[in-house]
């Protein structure tokens, strides 16, 4: 009965598949099922995965039951979805994979692994000895990446409860105090910069965003409490605001760059608002508005003597301060 019930799946899919589609007594005969088991193969399909519809182009006349005129593959006796990738989707694919560094070594990049094993089973046969090619061309580094091994089960977690909206219960250690503190968080999204794994969340107990990193969650519930996505919250307007991770006050931010640094930097978005003009010297200057006062600081200090801070000069005036400070360090003829 079972092989009998597969065999009709895939007639069904078949006839669904044709341009005019197929209603349901059209189905039933073909079938010869009753109408009832047509209704529970349809619903059998549709868990599946394939993306059927029902549609009525003709008024007065029963509707017809189609499949996604994208989705088919047309073979010499049968209508196939067509679920081969071609060689420009393959190679997003790896783009994405080399991005997926901050997975190494844990059950997740064993799944990323196995999924890649499992799509190559539907690439065209001309494209398999392309596809064997790339596995060697998108090389991903490992240098400063944070370990997120064991750290699985959270990322799942957080995963879950932010398709279904659900707050959750952390245990998080804060660098700041030094110390684990437990609250409420509503997870919205996930991040990564600079080889690490981030969270954007709602803080119900302060009613603003903040940001956590995922290696420092030491434990994580799901409730079944169910939160409101906050309407005026932009995760990419956010993180386009702050030149790092902080998020403070506003900085009008102009700086000269050396002629030997002036070719790196015009090739850099580093703000959605910069401006980058040529000097004569070709030196060039860099204008923007960002946050995060000690990133930037941090950034502009190691260019060490190939970046002058121009304004604002509270700033220049605390990178002259660490640099006689580091000099003060190295100077070791007293």
């Amino acid at each position: 009965m079972r092989g009998r019930n597969t065999i009709n799946l895939f007639k069904a899919l078949d006839l669904i598949a044709r341009p005019q589609g197929a209603t349901i007594k059209q189905l039933s005969s073909k079938l010869g099922i009753t109408s009832r088991s047509v209704y529970r193969l349809l619903d059998n399909i549709q868990a599946l995965n394939f993306p059927i519809y029902d549609d009525n182009d003709r008024p007065g006349r029963e509707k017809s039951w189609k499949l996604d005129a994208d989705y088919v593959f047309k073979m010499p006796n049968i209508n196939l979805p067509d679920i081969r990738f071609d060689i420009k989707e393959i190679i997003a694919l790896y783009l994405l994979r080399a991005e997926s560094r901050i997975y190494s070594g844990t059950d997740i990049e064993t799944h990323i692994n196995d999924a890649f094993k499992r799509m190559s089973q539907y690439v065209p046969e001309k494209f398999q000895e392309q596809v064997t090619r790339l596995k060697s061309l998108f090389i991903s580094p490992r240098k400063l990446t944070k370990d997120y091994t064991g750290k699985e089960e959270i990322i799942d977690t957080l995963t879950m409860a932010m398709i279904r909206n659900n707050t959750c219960l952390v245990s998080y250690f804060s660098f700041s105090s030094e110390e684990t503190k437990n609250f409420k968080i509503d997870p919205l999204h996930f991040f990564e910069s600079n080889g690490g794994l981030y969270l954007f969340v709602q803080v119900p107990r302060y009613s603003d965003i903040r940001i956590l990193a995922v290696e420092r969650i030491e434990k994580l519930e799901q409730t079944r409490e169910v939160f409101e996505y906050p309407e005026d919250f932009d995760p990419e307007e956010k993180l386009s605001l702050a030149f790092d991770m902080v998020y403070d006050d506003p900085i009008e931010l102009e700086v000269v760059f050396s002629p030997g640094q002036a070719k790196y930097i015009k090739e850099r978005q580093f703000s959605p608002n910069q401006k980058i003009e040529d000097n004569p010297d070709g030196s060039v200057t860099l204008k923007m508005t960002t946050s995060g006062w000690f990133d930037v600081k941090r950034w502009l200090l190691g260019f060490g003597g190939t970046a002058r801070v121009v304004k604002p000069d509270e700033m220049r005036q605390e990178i002259m301060s660490e640099m006689k400070k580091a000099i003060n360090k190295y100077d070791t003829s007293g």
